[in-house]
C-alpha cells in the first residue's frame, strides 16, 4: 500500500503539463520573434556589410529595427540614430531587414513582405536573398523553447516542475532496480545511496552491521579476486571513516560481485538525492534520468529520428540541385539543416549519457557468481522449509492425540454419558435377543 502511494505521489499530473505547455509557448514567441531575428541579423551583417575600400566610399547605416542599408557616404551621419528607413535614404546596395513589416518600394524602396528576411549584398549575387522564418526556422525555435523550459522546470519545485516530478520518479525507479538486481533490503539500499553528509550522521553501529553484511554477501569462490582474500575485520575498525569506507572497498566489491552498471546506478541515484535536496545542481538529476530511463529506452527512436532527418536532408538537397528550390530563397534547405541538427544533438546528448557496454567474459563470471550464490540461498531455503516441515508434522501428532485424550477423558467423565452408553448397550442386547427367538420359532 504504501509503494503504490509513492508511485501516485511521483506521477505527472495535469499542472505539470500545463506548466511546461505554457513555458513552450511563451518561450517560442520569445525566441521566434526576439533571439532569431537577432541571431540571424547578427551573422549575415557582419560577413556581408561592405567592408574595406568599399566602406570608404559609401555610408552604411543602422536605421530603427533591425534594418541596415547603404547610403551616401555625406548622409551617413546624418541618418544615424535609429530613424525610419525611407526610399531617399538609400541607395539599394546594401540592405538587411530582419524586421517583422512589410516594406514597398515606392515608400522603403524594396520589396518585402511582413514575415520575410531581407538580405542584399554585392557579395551575396545581383538578386535579393529572401528568408521565410515561418519555414526554415520554426523547429530551430521550438528546439530552443523546449530545452530552456527543461531546464527551468528542472529547477522548480517538483509539485509543479515537469522534468523535476520525473527526475523524483527516476529516483525511486532505481532505487527498485538496486534492491532487485543486488538482492539487498530497503534499508540497506538506503544506506548505499545515501549522500557522503547525510551517511556520516547515521548510527555508527548500524553502518558497521549493514557494512559487514554486504561484505559476507559479497564472498566468492575465487582465490585471486580481491573479495575472497580478506576478511571484513581486517579492514575495519574503529577509526575507519565509514563514508569513506563505504565509496571505496563497499562499492568496489559490489563492482567486482555484480557489474560496473550496479555501481553507476548507485553513485548516480546517490547524486540525484543530492538533487532532491538542492534543485540548482540539475546536472546530477539529468545524468540520472537520461542515463537510467531515457538512454535505456529512447535510445533506438532517437537513431531513426536521426536517420529520418538525415533522408529529409538529402531529398531537401536533391531537390535544390534540380532547381525547384530557388537561390534566392533557401528557407527550405534551412529547414532540413535544423531539422538534421537537432536530431543529431539529441543522438550526441543520448550516446553521451549512455553507459559504456562491459566486457562479456567480465559479465559471464558475475553471472556464474550471481547464480552460484542465488543457488545456496535458495538450498538454505529449502532445508529451512523442510526442518520446518518436520516440525509442523510432529506438533500436528501431538496435537491431535491430545485433543483425542481430552475428549475421551471428558466423556468419561460425565455420568449421564456413561448410562446413556449403558443403555444403549442392554436396548442392544435385548433386541438382539428376541430377534434370535424369533428366528427360532419358525
Amino acid at each position: 500500500m504504501a509503494q503504490a502511494t509513492e508511485v501516485k505521489k511521483y506521477k505527472a499530473q495535469p499542472q505539470h503539463v500545463i506548466l511546461f505547455v505554457i513555458l513552450v509557448v511563451l518561450l517560442y514567441i520569445f525566441v521566434f520573434f526576439k533571439v532569431i531575428p537577432f541571431g540571424v541579423s547578427s551573422f549575415v551583417v557582419s560577413l556581408f556589410q561592405p567592408s574595406g575600400e568599399r566602406l570608404e566610399k559609401i555610408g552604411f547605416v543602422k536605421f530603427d529595427g533591425l534594418v541596415w542599408a547603404s547610403t551616401l557616404k555625406e548622409n551617413e551621419k546624418k541618418y544615424q540614430g535609429g530613424i525610419e528607413i525611407k526610399k531617399e535614404y538609400i541607395n539599394r546596395e546594401f540592405i538587411f531587414d530582419f524586421s517583422f513589416h512589410e516594406r514597398k518600394t515606392e515608400i522603403d524602396g524594396y520589396v518585402k513582405g511582413k514575415w520575410e528576411f531581407y538580405a542584399k549584398s554585392e557579395t551575396l549575387g545581383e538578386f535579393p536573398i529572401i528568408l521565410e522564418p515561418w519555414v526554415g526556422f520554426w523547429i530551430l525555435a521550438l528546439v530552443v523553447s523546449f530545452l530552456i523550459s527543461a531546464f527551468i522546470t528542472m529547477m522548480l519545485p517538483s509539485s509543479i516542475g515537469l522534468m523535476a516530478i520525473l527526475f523524483e520518479k527516476q529516483i525511486d525507479n532505481t532505487k527498485v532496480k538496486i534492491r532487485l538486481q543486488t538482492g539487498f533490503s530497503d534499508d540497506i539500499v538506503e544506506l548505499l545511496i545515501a549522500p557522503n553528509d547525510k551517511l556520516a550522521e547515521e548510527d555508527r553501529d548500524k553502518i558497521v552491521s549493514v557494512y559487514r553484511y554486504i561484505w559476507e554477501r559479497t564472498v566468492t569462490d575465487d582465490p585471486s579476486s580481491t573479495q575472497h582474500s580478506h576478511r571484513f575485520e581486517e579492514e575495519f575498525n574503529d577509526n575507519t571513516d565509514i563514508v569513506l569506507f563505504r565509496n571505496e572497498q563497499i562499492y568496489e566489491r559490489i563492482k567486482e560481485y555484480y557489474s560496473d552498471f550496479v555501481v553507476k546506478e548507485i553513485e548516480d541515484t546517490k547524486d540525484g538525492l543530492m538533487w532532491r535536496k538542492n534543485h540548482i545542481l540539475f546536472g546530477k538529476g539529468l545524468r540520472l534520468y537520461m542515463a537510467h530511463h531515457f538512454t535505456e529506452k529512447y535510445s533506438n527512436n532517437v537513431t531513426g529520428m536521426a536517420y529520418g532527418g538525415a533522408g529529409f536532408l538529402i531529398i531537401a538537397v536533391g531537390i535544390r540541385g534540380l532547381k525547384f528550390i530557388p537561390a534566392t530563397k533557401p528557407s527550405f534547405i534551412l529547414l532540413a539543416i535544423f531539422l538534421e541538427f537537432s536530431m543529431l544533438m539529441l543522438m550526441a546528448v543520448t550516446l553521451f549519457y549512455t553507459e559504456e557496454e562491459e566486457r562479456m567474459d567480465k559479465m559471464l563470471k558475475k553471472m556464474e557468481d550471481a547464480n552460484r550464490s542465488q543457488l545456496e540461498t535458495l538450498r538454505g531455503q529449502q532445508h529451512d522449509i523442510h526442518q520446518l516441515t518436520n516440525a509442523l508434522v510432529g506438533q500436528t501428532a501431538e496435537i491431535i492425540k491430545s485433543r483425542v485424550e481430552k475428549a475421551i477423558s471428558e466423556y468419561m467423565a460425565s455420568s449421564e454419558n456413561v448410562d446413556k452408553a449403558i443403555a444403549n448397550e442392554i436396548s442392544s442386547k435385548i433386541m438382539k435377543g428376541l430377534r434370535e427367538a424369533y428366528s427360532d420359532k419358525k
